[in-house]
């Protein structure tokens, strides 16, 4: 579909509204109101997957306890420090900043830039399951206010002008913040209830994540496909292949900036492997049209493996070499296999955007199809609360 396509049908889509929420939707609001999904730093360190937690919830007069009257204001009564203020805006250390009443990492230190506004900001969260999105209506201004997910303390407000690849400006109070330097991460790992042997099989209790970038048309798809697969912890839209600075729709949909549409799907593998992923990937695009897919086209639709390893790239020429032996495709395959020289995310606005618009002109010829071929062909791959899985009870 040319670009100019995509967008009519996706502002008549926003004209329509989500009135129907489907099964997609629905899955990521079965959780208790008393548990909350996040990730967070394991005990080696490094960021866990997706894991249940329990939201942390204190009467008033322990958090006065906990914080400093001026962390107490800010984060607890949503008051804002003073602009130029802060102990963290001009903070250039590696590391992670968390939240300061429950440690919930939220911000990397390469995703921090100066933005000229008096108040640390960055283009992106650490986990998008880490920050809450709030209407704020106060002061007389509509704004977005920005939460910490397991402690609903107020941070400060999220604005649709930073620079790429988000376009989006988190803008934070250094007083709902702490900073923990990089070589310092593994003093303040947690944990959880799900990694304690006791509690869950040898396979759940992994933390193990591996990353694969794929592209096989417009990456509203490829993301919808993948978040439903048992095993998958994250599913990212955005760019790959052409340079940070055309790392924006607008430029990658003239077809001049090398990147391609592509998602960067995190999972585990001992629950799911690289070749049963391009096995879905190569059911539910073609793989024969050059720099298109149905009515995309330009090469920002392009098949193409990005492989970030020598194993990866092994491990895709002996699936594509399978697929020509076993001659599954009448036509032959024009997939490319190309080195990821980086990820971009895509503008928030791309984000889990089959979940959240079921209605839209494009999602519901296009997308929604092949979120129920996977459905169909692939049952015994699907999370447990996906409609179609073989572990899926009737009620």
């Amino acid at each position: 579909m040319l670009p100019f396509s995509k967008w009519f049908l996706a502002t008549l889509g926003g004209l329509m509204g989500c009135l129907v929420v489907t099964d997609l939707c629905l899955s990521a609001g079965r959780k208790s109101s008393t548990m909350v999904t996040v990730r967070v730093i394991g005990p080696d360190g490094t960021m866990t997957g997706p894991r249940e937690v329990p939201k942390l919830v204190l009467p008033d007069a322990e958090w006065q306890t906990r914080l400093t009257p001026q962390q107490y204001r800010i984060t607890r009564g949503k008051d804002t420090e003073r602009a130029f203020c802060g102990g963290l805006l001009d903070n250039k250390e590696a590391g992670l900043y968390l939240c300061v009443c429950c440690n919930l990492p939220l911000f990397e230190s390469t995703a921090k830039f100066e933005s000229g506004t008096g108040w640390p900001s960055f283009f992106q969260p650490v986990a998008r399951e880490n920050i809450r999105e709030l209407a704020d209506r106060s002061h007389g201004m509509v704004r977005v206010e920005i939460l910490c997910s397991r402690c609903d303390a107020h941070l400060g407000h999220v604005f649709e002008d930073g620079p790429p690849p988000s376009g989006r400006r988190y803008c934070l109070n250094s007083e709902a913040l702490r900073f923990a330097p990089q070589d310092q991460l593994k003093t303040i790992g947690e944990r959880t209830a799900k990694s304690k042997p006791a509690d869950v099989s040898p396979a759940s209790r992994s933390d193990r994540r591996s990353e694969i970038v794929l592209g096989g048309g417009c990456f509203w798809c490829v993301e919808a496909v993948f978040e439903q697969l048992d095993g998958v912890l994250d599913a990212v839209s955005g760019y790959a292949g052409g340079s940070p600075q055309t790392a924006n729709y607008e430029a990658v949909c003239t077809g001049k900036t090398g990147h391609a549409e592509a998602v960067k799907i995190v999972y585990n593998p001992e629950r799911l492997s690289l070749e049963q992923l391009l096995k879905v990937h190569f059911a539910t695009h073609d793989p024969t049209t050059l720099n298109r897919q149905g009515a995309d086209v330009g090469p920002q639709y392009r098949s193409v493996i990005f492989f970030a390893s020598q194993e990866q790239k092994e491990i895709a020429q002996a699936f594509l070499e399978d697929l020509k032996d076993a001659k599954v495709f009448r036509r032959p395959l024009v997939t490319t296999l190309e080195p990821l020289n980086g990820f971009y995310p895509a503008e928030h606005k791309h984000q889990d955007f089959v979940a959240c618009n079921p209605q839209q002109g494009y999602v519901k010829s296009v997308a929604l199809p092949k979120v129920e071929k996977v459905r169909s062909k692939f049952r015994d791959l699907l999370k447990k609360d996906q409609p179609g899985s073989s572990t899926t009870q009737s009620p």
